[in-house]
């Protein structure tokens, strides 16, 4: 009884499937699927390769795609899923690098297991890749450079950095450029290649606290431990300077036309260092002046010698 029953079962089986096979809309499918989009021949003779790109190949690449990148972000969920804020950040930003190589991969994997000879495919797109290659070489160092910086974590958001003569405070590290904000609010877009091939000064490295310095010429015949009292003064006047470590006076040369001094004091916020600046410069002008302590213009002897006939 039994196998009556599934004799019958596989009978009405094969009758639906060549109802499916004989109906003209699986024939119409089955043709939509082996259209070919490409259909060429690269190289003549033994080395001729025949590259034939179909619709089906094309659907099963685009499901090995979507599959791989459900994958890809169930990988990311798990590996960030107890990390730090601020690793989270750098981890993704690798990864939105690391993500188009593993397509690519994917890609050239799925190409090479449906018969595209992707060898043949380089070759005769050899001289475009070319092209494309030096016209993106600039954009690749900022990449590789972009992961140097995260991985070695030389600089982090809201560090103070100097590069080229410009500084500015660290606001987004991406994975091509960094922005930065400097003193005036105007926005430093920095291509990362810029980190390797010049000298970077972080500023808060070590710490929010910096060295910084005014300094100032006297006359010859000034009393220089009076100017020394009265840079120590105008450093401990202003609200900015650190009380430890205490301001210092440097004697630092015997200029041309003046005594040069450098007033060294610390401050707890460099990226504003302009404006306690500027007022220690204001009080050393008053002190000064109320003490008679000259600041002099820059002067010449000449002397004259005049030859007797």
């Amino acid at each position: 009884m039994q196998e009556k029953v599934s004799d019958k079962i596989e009978k009405e089986v094969k009758q639906v499937e060549e109802t499916i096979k004989d109906s003209s809309f699986w024939e119409n499918f089955v043709d939509f699927l082996e259209y070919k989009l490409i259909d060429f021949t690269y190289g003549t003779g033994d080395e001729a390769h025949d590259i034939v790109l179909r619709v089906k190949y094309v659907l099963l690449i685009a499901l090995v795609m979507l599959a791989t990148t459900y994958i890809l972000r169930w990988v990311k969920k798990l590996v960030t899923r107890n990390m730090p804020e601020q690793d989270k950040a750098k981890f993704n930003t690798v990864f939105t690098f690391a993500r188009w190589v593993i397509y690519i991969i994917v890609t050239l994997i799925v190409f090479d297991s449906i018969g595209v000879n992707v060898t043949a495919v380089f070759a005769a797109s050899a001289a475009l890749l070319i092209g494309i290659g030096l016209a993106l070489q600039t954009l690749f160092q900022d990449i590789i450079s972009g992961i140097f910086i995260l991985v070695d974590q030389s600089v982090h958001v809201g560090d103070i950095i100097e590069l080229e003569g410009k500084v500015g405070r660290v606001e987004e590290i991406k994975l091509r450029t960094t922005r930065a904000t400097t003193a005036d609010n105007k926005v430093l877009v920095i291509p990362n290649h810029l980190y390797l091939t010049n000298s970077l000064y972080n500023w808060t490295q070590n710490g929010a606290t910096t060295r910084e310095s005014v300094e100032v010429g006297v006359a010859y015949g000034s009393n220089v431990q009076l100017v020394k009292e009265l840079l120590l003064q105008a450093a401990k006047s202003s609200k900015d300077v650190l009380e430890l470590p205490p301001p210092t006076v440097l004697f630092t040369n015997f200029g041309d036309s003046s005594l040069d001094f450098r007033l060294v004091f610390t401050l707890n916020d460099s990226f504003n260092a302009r404006f306690p600046k500027s007022e220690i410069r204001f009080e050393i002008e008053r002190l000064f002046r109320e003490n008679n302590v000259t600041i002099p213009f820059p002067q010449r002897d000449i002397h004259i010698i005049q030859k007797s006939n």
